[in-house]
């Protein structure tokens, strides 16, 4: 049997192994949606309410504007926002006025911003009026961009939470129009070319973890696809609701829950960004049937004074994407509050998931290792592992993880040389070491470029961090390789408490040293408040590892 002949479609229902006509881009599926239900509520704001029909109306304002302004089809809109109304109205706005999106990261910095607006040649920007105060008016000021639309995040709701919304208005800019003000100017949407399957859709940019950020070409079949396997592979009833755990920014949320809520004509609940509180009040309310996020946010959910089980009552599906989940994680969060949580895999180049834990399932955990599957590829995807060479391993040995499937990007914006070397004949190179089982299980090892080299012994820091999760004083964990003049490199380990738990770093390291081989255990300890992370929930290591130096 070789990776060509899919094991895993063993573990699939026939609905998930079902072959699926997505819709040509998300545009579709949400005029779809508000032809089926333009009542039904589309998206929910702390107390704003707007409907289907409502954000028909209001997005299609935003693209009559930017044409109005000169936007042409295929030009390029920069769209830096937190989880508000505000992203959805200005995201469907300029693909239904033909262009390409560029997702930004909020907490990206001047620098940050100015490589993507160049890089991306972007020709209209949609952020915040705080951030265009503050320092994107001068990160643009020598770009290409020429049209600028602002948005106060205050704006669609009243209750002004001041866990999440603690800012104030700022006065309207000269050289920026408000966003929910040209929304409710009644512009008539373009008459533009509707989108196709193989249209791009969105130059997403990389979080940054491994160098200078490199724009994914997603194409608008790209989410579609992901979006209505999603859908169709779930047990969630149309019309349900869906939280916005991970930012949409980020593709998890853009296409795991924005995409997959318009696909099912769904409600998606926004908080604005993620606060333990806010989103524990948010479940209360509303009654999610889903949300996906980090292995981070779950952590501190579980770590939330006055959480109870009542809090994960209504859901059906609870996905974790973004960063790696710790079996122990799974395991607590069951015990403790009920759910499940589902590992999934994927990466901004194959936009979003290529494998998931299906709901029928639970992952098995790798009785060597330890680690826990990350699910199992869709139907029409197929994951290999290969050595160094190229060549594929047996199951069960590691390799590098490459994927192949109707999810994967054509490559990344004006790098041919990194596509050349990424996208071999179509397929991605991940830069993750993993393996696969007979069963077609996947697991991800590490990233190749994290293994650390301890006496001429790999030690993948995933392995260790697994053990460190076990603590039960420990919240989150990171493991990194320094310099030692002895052992070439050794192993070192971050860590954050739980909230009222004590210890000390040697009683984590003599911990580690009872479970891990000699030259795997943690020579040093440092804990820290918090651990630093992306906006997506990813812990940075090359952050810590420039820390230990």
């Amino acid at each position: 049997m070789t990776y060509a002949d899919k094991p895993w479609l063993a573990r699939l229902s026939d609905a998930q192994r079902a072959s699926i006509t997505p819709p040509p881009s998300v545009v579709h599926a949400f005029r779809a949606a508000a032809a089926k239900a333009p009542d039904r509520t589309a998206l929910a704001y702390f107390d704003g309410r707007l409907s289907y029909a409502e954000v028909d109306a209001l997005s299609d304002a935003v693209a009559g504007h930017l044409a109005e302004r000169g936007l042409a089809d295929g030009d390029r809109v920069a769209l830096m926002l937190q989880n508000s109304p505000h992203f959805v109205l200005a995201l469907l706005g300029a693909w239904k006025a033909g262009a390409t999106v560029v997702p930004v990261n909020p907490m990206y910095k001047s620098g940050e911003v100015r490589h993507v607006l160049h890089d991306a040649q972007v020709g209209a920007l949609i952020c915040s009026d705080r951030a265009w105060e503050g320092y994107l008016r001068e990160a643009a000021a020598d770009s290409p961009v020429r049209i600028v639309l602002t948005a106060c995040e205050l704006d669609l709701q009243s209750r002004d939470d001041e866990r999440v919304l603690n800012f104030e208005r700022v006065p309207g800019a000269d050289d920026a129009e408000d966003l929910i003000t040209v929304a409710r100017g009644g512009a008539k949407a373009p008459h533009v070319p509707q989108r196709a399957a193989d249209d791009l859709a969105l130059i997403s940019y990389t979080s940054g973890t491994s160098g200078q950020p490199k724009g994914a070409m997603n194409l608008h079949g790209n989410i579609t696809y992901n979006a209505e396997r999603q859908r169709s592979g779930h047990p969630i009833a149309e019309g349900s609701v869906y939280f916005a755990l991970a930012p949409l920014f980020h593709i998890t949320g853009m296409v795991c829950q924005l995409a997959a809520c318009i696909a099912n004509a769904g409600t998606l609940v926004l908080a604005y960004r993620f606060h333990p509180g806010v989103v524990l009040d948010a479940f209360a309310e509303h009654k999610p049937a889903y949300t996906v996020g980090p292995s981070t946010a779950f952590m501190a959910l579980a770590a939330t004074p006055g959480v109870t089980r009542a809090h994960f009552d209504s859901f059906q599906v609870i996905s974790s994407g973004g960063a790696p989940v710790p079996p122990a994680l799974v395991e607590k969060f069951r015990t403790e509050f009920g759910p499940y949580i589902r590992n999934g895999y994927g990466l901004t180049e194959c936009t979003a998931p290529c494998a998931a834990v299906p709901p029928q399932h639970e992952a098995p955990v790798d009785p060597e290792s330890g680690t826990l599957s990350v699910g199992v590829p869709g139907p029409d995807t197929v994951v290999r592992i290969l050595d160094e060479a190229g060549q594929e391993v047996p199951f069960g040995e590691q390799g590098e993880i490459v994927v192949r499937g109707p999810q994967v990007v054509p490559g990344y914006w004006g790098r041919p040389d990194a596509t050349d070397a990424s996208f071999p004949d179509g397929e991605l190179r991940t830069g993750d070491i993993g393996f696969m089982d007979a069963d077609g299980w996947l697991y991800v090892v590490d990233r190749k470029k994290d293994m650390i080299n301890a006496s001429g012994f790999k030690v993948w820091p995933r392995e260790v961090e697994d053990v460190l999760y076990t603590h039960p004083a420990v919240r989150e964990a990171a493991v990194v390789g320094v310099p030692d003049s002895y052992r070439g490199e050794s192993v070192k380990a971050y860590v954050s408490l739980r909230p009222g738990a004590g210890t000390d770093p040697a009683e984590i390291v003599a911990y580690s040293k009872e479970r891990l081989a000699a030259y795997k255990y943690p020579r040093s300890v440092e804990i820290l408040p918090e651990l630093p992370k992306t906006t997506s929930g990813k812990i940075l290591r090359r952050e810590l590892r420039d820390r230990a130096q």
